[in-house]
């Protein structure tokens, strides 16, 4: 080998050896970007990718390098899952890093939210292996801070299902009784006046006459005649039972003395081809289908009545089972029932409640707006009815709205195992959520289909899962705190704003997300107010608004002293 050739082969050992043999140089927190900059809270973690762009000639390719990312605060660290990658000399299965040329690596991070991650600082730790050695190289800040607004979602801001009562002021009765007419005839028969029906629709009408909690409404006349006849016949049969029935209903209210009744109304249906096709498709007559199939190919009602007489055999059959059936006139009485007043049902609520039926003491917790009160109320339904499972279910939602969980989530446990019904299942979702158990409470929800409080449970459980877009789904038109949150995370801010400025009972955590919309939108006045509003609530909000990233770019004076 000449002097040159030896020359080139020594160099380049050289170089080998010098890319192999010397440590790693520290990192440069230019060599690192990280997205989100700052830090975001989604769902109930802290994500984010930091992206590593190694420069050529730095990586030597017998390293290994251990990245760490370091989340600082408070006093403490948390740290994310370790990432690795190594140089082309190493055997292992890491990302290469080429000495020659560098390489671009991602490193994934992620952190479970606490509040004092709010004013943090983000790190790189290195741990570099290099054949028989391991050292630590200086860490290198990446990011400040986190944004927590997505830590506003809360479940305890969900009103769990009612199990709604079926209270009713008014309830409608009606009461009927029919007078049976001879074939061709539209005399009454005094037979027809005293049966039972007869009787009980008449002391029907005379209770309400004489009870002030009962309104007679209407008193209908329908009268009929078969359709076996010409419609001529029929015609005048009809009309003449018709208008019988309403002169002998018209003396017997004044025999009675009963001049209120609303209203005495009258109708004849000539040929009850209804009716007839009714009876016969209940009845047990063997040619029933063959009468059927003529009443659907006929819409003539004389062609009908002459092919139904051509089967002599089954018109007789008609004659003596069906027909006499549709020779009357009923006479229905129409009954408002008046339920108890408002002021009645409290005065017993206090006094006496066990006066009241389930449905009454149900819609009595409704007539008030202070929970305290709804949640003594529950708290005798579940004494008066305790196998209703509606006593038990809403006796929870006044217990969770009062944040006594626990003693919830047992009245919730008794409702489940009295129904099937969805509004228990919802609202032990609700709880499960609250302790964190997503699963779980998903479970629940699952069982709690067509539930109309379920849209709000639902979008609560999709914040915490970070995924806002379905949250806002869920959430529809609802108006609340966490319908809100779910539009800013989704940078609908002018929908938020109508959101909450359409919230019924505004609190401190209202407030703060008007806020916070001021800081988007550069609204520095809608910032201040709001924020003040906020903190005059709930004072502990100052220090969280002080380190929160959301108004970094303001000076919060004015709201804060």
């Amino acid at each position: 080998m000449n002097r040159k050739l030896c020359y080139i082969a020594a160099t380049g050992l050289v170089l080998t050896m010098s890319s192999c043999g010397k440590k790693l140089g520290q990192f440069k927190a230019d060599y690192f970007t990280v997205n989100p900059n700052p830090l975001e809270v989604v769902g109930e973690n802290v994500p984010a990718r930091v992206s590593a762009k190694i420069p050529a000639k730095f990586f030597v390719k017998n390293a290994e390098v251990t990245v760490t990312p370091t989340l600082v605060f408070a006093g403490q660290e948390v740290k994310s899952q370790p990432y690795s990658f190594q140089g082309e000399k190493v055997r292992g299965n890491n990302p290469i890093i080429s000495y020659e040329y560098g390489s671009t690596q991602t490193i994934p991070v992620d952190f479970k939210y606490q509040p004092a991650m709010d004013k943090s600082e983000l790190f790189l730790d290195f741990t570099v292996s290099q054949g028989s050695k391991t050292y630590v190289l200086p860490r290198v800040k990446v990011a400040n801070g986190v944004v927590a607004t997505a830590a506003f979602a809360n479940a305890a801001g969900v009103t769990p299902a009612i199990a709604p009562d079926a209270f009713q002021r008014v309830i409608n009765e009606k009461y009927a009784a029919d007078i049976m007419f001879l074939i061709n005839q539209a005399n009454i028969r005094a037979g027809q006046l005293n049966t039972d029906a007869m009787k009980e629709l008449q002391k029907e009408i005379i209770e309400a006459n004489g009870d002030t909690s009962l309104v007679l409404k209407e008193i209908n006349i329908s009268s009929y005649a078969s359709p076996d006849g010409g419609f001529e016949l029929n015609n005048k049969l009809a009309a003449h039972r018709e208008q019988n029935t309403k002169d002998y209903v018209t003396k017997q209210l004044k025999k009675d003395k009963i001049t209120e009744f609303g209203e005495l109304t009258a109708q004849f249906t000539a040929q009850d081809w209804e009716g007839f096709q009714e009876l016969v498709s209940k009845s047990n007559l063997q040619d029933k289908d063959l009468i059927l199939s003529v009443l659907s190919m006929y819409r003539d009602p004389e062609q009908r009545e002459r092919e139904i007489r051509n089967m002599s055999n089954i018109f007789e059959q008609l004659a003596d089972n069906i027909l006499p059936q549709l020779r009357y006139s009923r006479i229905t009485a129409s009954i408002d029932v008046i339920g108890k007043s408002d002021s009645e049902i409290l005065a017993l609520l206090a006094n006496d409640p066990s006066k009241l039926n389930v449905e009454e003491i149900l819609y009595a917790a409704t007539l008030t707006d202070d929970n305290a009160k709804r949640l003594s109320t529950y708290q005798q339904a579940t004494r008066l009815f305790p196998n209703d499972y509606r006593t038990w279910n809403d006796l929870g939602m006044a217990q969770y709205v009062a944040g006594d969980y626990n003693a919830a989530k047992a009245s919730f446990t008794k409702a489940a195992a009295l129904t099937k019904n969805g509004e228990p299942q919802m609202n032990l979702g609700l709880i499960e959520m609250l302790n964190g158990n997503y699963a779980k409470a998903n479970q629940y929800f699952g069982s709690a289909a067509g539930v109309n409080e379920l849209g709000d449970a639902m979008g609560v459980y999709y914040l915490k899962q970070g995924d806002a877009a379905a949250a806002v789904r869920s959430f529809g038109d609802t108006k609340s705190n966490n319908a809100a949150l779910a539009q800013i995370l989704t940078k609908d801010y002018s929908k938020a704003k109508s959101t909450l400025a359409a919230i019924d009972q505004p609190d401190a955590t209202t407030y703060y997300l008007m806020a916070v919309l001021g800081a988007r939108t550069n609204n520095e006045s809608m910032l201040n107010t709001n924020l003040r509003q906020a903190i005059r609530l709930d004072n502990s909000l100052a220090k969280r608004a002080a380190n929160d990233l959301e108004f970094a770019n303001y000076n919060l004076s004015k709201a804060l002293n």
